[in-house]
């Protein structure tokens, strides 16, 4: 007989234990005392430097409207150098912040290992913002340059933005010729340096630009790399080689930047990037020429791409992996994905995380989801979590308040905003990250966001549970929830819905379809039928404020 198979808890030891290749130890980060990886690059420079060794394999394919432009694992490091020192040559140094404003490109990922090699810091700009959005965040972060191309610069009407820029599309071949036998900066670089403010999502307010390190990149890689190790291990499968994975996540969003930029040059993998407005079509024939055998993207991306005909012409087992980020995955999509390509059933997991808490907090296996579907994991490696009540108390298993993180991958903060720092941290470095949820045999489960959370007649009822429940109903293919005022209750509950293209449901079957399995409080009293896909921002995240009125939707594909 053969030996027993590994539980999930032997499996992470033997990754991350004296000897693992994950090895974890302690150190202070930031004057707390924390597990970090032992074994880790401690800059993104580092990495450069390593990628040079993988030779002439391509890491980054866009696909501009059939023109292909390469960027090179062993090209990759000539370039960076000549931008970088471009860029010194204009005054850019340790410390100063490259404001970049530009559509996923080449010189987006070339202008950020730029500033990681020389000790800058990329202030990634939303690539769908107004006028208004541009002119707030150049205001709020007062960068030394500004790199960005024709189209978002044209949005500011002519006006000077007030900092020198470069334009992609005239100016960005000078910085590749400016220096073609350069070597890297030798600049000191921390750990605990910032390589990017990143700007929240901003589905409600202003966005606030979150700093993030070196270390928070590098400790999240190593995060997914354990998740894969340890899912291989658990799954008896070898790990793949070879493929490319499809990147569809803006580069001013942490999956554009952490896992299809900083993640893929780490594991050396291609990574192949439709430019310009998203043709499933086309993403489908990239699928095919580029031999991709990952699907990265959101729930919209692949459901365009499930209801792409031509997809009959791929080979389902071409696909090794289909991973749905931004939000969350709904059991209808996770349905549709199981029936197209059917030896992925059972593979899908799901992760939890935010931009302040450095991308992942916990990660949930396919069995821990059939488990409970509002589970999200166990911690990763590296990462603390607490649960505290509304007096900063901590709550025993089992019961629900806002989760609390500590960990390397944490923010170092918001960029000049004392008062958001003072809000989001506890003493400890403990990150406040504004969900409910609970702690249950070593897993968290999420419930929802604080600022979601509906007060019915003195009841809560978290929206996550109702639209959960909802999305189970085989009509629904989309569905948010949120509380609406009401004269004696303070709010009640009412869900937006969005029907599977040919289905029919009423509002009485969805609310008697809810009262099968929640309380009498939980149950909408409102439903309201969308014919037109849920608002969402671009990374994915259905948009509550446009549905309640509070704000317009701005998300605009090109």
């Amino acid at each position: 007989m053969g030996d027993p198979p590994l539980t999930y808890e032997q499996a992470t030891a033997a990754l991350t234990g004296p000897g693992g290749f994950f090895e974890l130890a302690t150190e202070d980060v930031l004057g707390e005392p924390m597990q970090v990886f032992a074994n880790r690059p401690r800059s993104l420079r580092d990495l450069l430097i390593g990628a040079a060794q993988k030779g002439d394999g391509e890491y980054a394919v866009f696909d501009d409207a059939g023109e292909r432009r390469v960027l090179t694992f062993g090209g990759l490091q000539q370039q960076v150098a000549s931008v970088a020192a471009a860029l010194a040559d204009r005054g850019i140094g340790h410390g100063d912040r490259v404001a970049i404003l530009a559509a996923n490109c080449p010189e987006y990922i070339l202008t950020f290992w730029a500033c990681a090699a020389m000790g800058a810091v990329a202030v990634c700009f939303n690539g769908w913002w107004t006028r208004s959005e541009i002119e707030y965040a150049l205001e709020a972060t007062r960068p030394a340059l500004l790199v960005a191309d024709r189209l978002r610069l044209a949005r500011l009407e002519g006006d000077d933005p007030g900092v020198p820029t470069i334009v992609v599309e005239d100016d960005f071949a000078d910085l590749l010729a400016f220096a073609p036998d350069a070597d890297l900066p030798g600049t000191p670089i921390a750990e605990d340096d910032p390589i990017v403010l990143q700007f929240t999502s901003g589905t409600t307010g202003r966005p606030k630009a979150a700093m993030v390190s070196h270390r928070s990149f590098i400790s999240f890689v190593l995060a997914v790399f354990v998740i894969g190790a340890r899912d291989s291990m658990l799954s008896g499968a070898t790990p793949s080689a070879g493929g490319a994975r499809l990147s569809v996540f803006p580069l001013f969003h942490l999956s554009g930047m952490q896992s299809s930029t900083v993640m893929s040059l780490m594991a050396g993998v291609k990574t192949v990037w439709p430019m310009g407005r998203f043709n499933p079509a086309r993403v489908v024939q990239l699928t095919i020429d580029e031999g991709i055998t990952a699907w990265n993207g959101t729930a919209t991306h692949v459901y365009r791409l499930l209801a792409e005909p031509d997809i009959e012409g791929l080979d389902p087992g071409q696909l090794t992996s289909v991973a749905i980020g931004g939000s969350a995955t709904t059991p209808e999509l996770v349905r549709a994905t199981e029936e197209r390509f059917p030896h992925l059933v059972g593979t899908f997991g799901s992760g939890y995380g935010l931009t302040e808490s450095g991308g992942l907090v916990s990660h949930a296996t396919n069995a821990m989801l059939r488990e409970a579907p509002d589970s999200v994991g166990y911690p990763l490696p590296t990462v603390e979590v607490r649960i505290i009540d509304d007096e900063g108390n901590d709550l025993p298993d089992g019961e629900n308040g806002e989760i609390c993180v500590r960990s390397p991958l944490v923010m170092l903060g918001y960029w000049d905003d004392p008062a958001a720092d003072e809000a989001a941290f506890l003493p400890g470095r403990w990150l406040r990250t504004g969900d409910f949820g609970r702690m249950a045999g070593g897993r968290l489960h999420l419930a929802s966001r604080l600022r979601d959370l509906i007060l019915r007649g003195g009841e809560n009822v978290y929206p996550t549970e109702v639209e959960q429940r909802l999305e189970e109903h085989p009509a629904v293919a989309e569905v948010a929830v949120h509380g609406v005022d009401h004269p004696t209750l303070v709010q009640e509950v009412k869900a937006v819905v969005v029907l599977n293209p040919g289905a029919e449901a009423s509002a009485d079957e969805l609310t008697a379809f809810c009262a099968e399995t929640l309380a009498y409080y939980k149950v909408p009293t409102i439903v309201e039928f969308r014919d037109e896909p849920l608002p969402r921002n671009a990374t994915g995240k259905v948009v509550k404020a446009v549905l309640t009125g509070d704000a317009e939707p701005t998300f605009v594909e090109e």
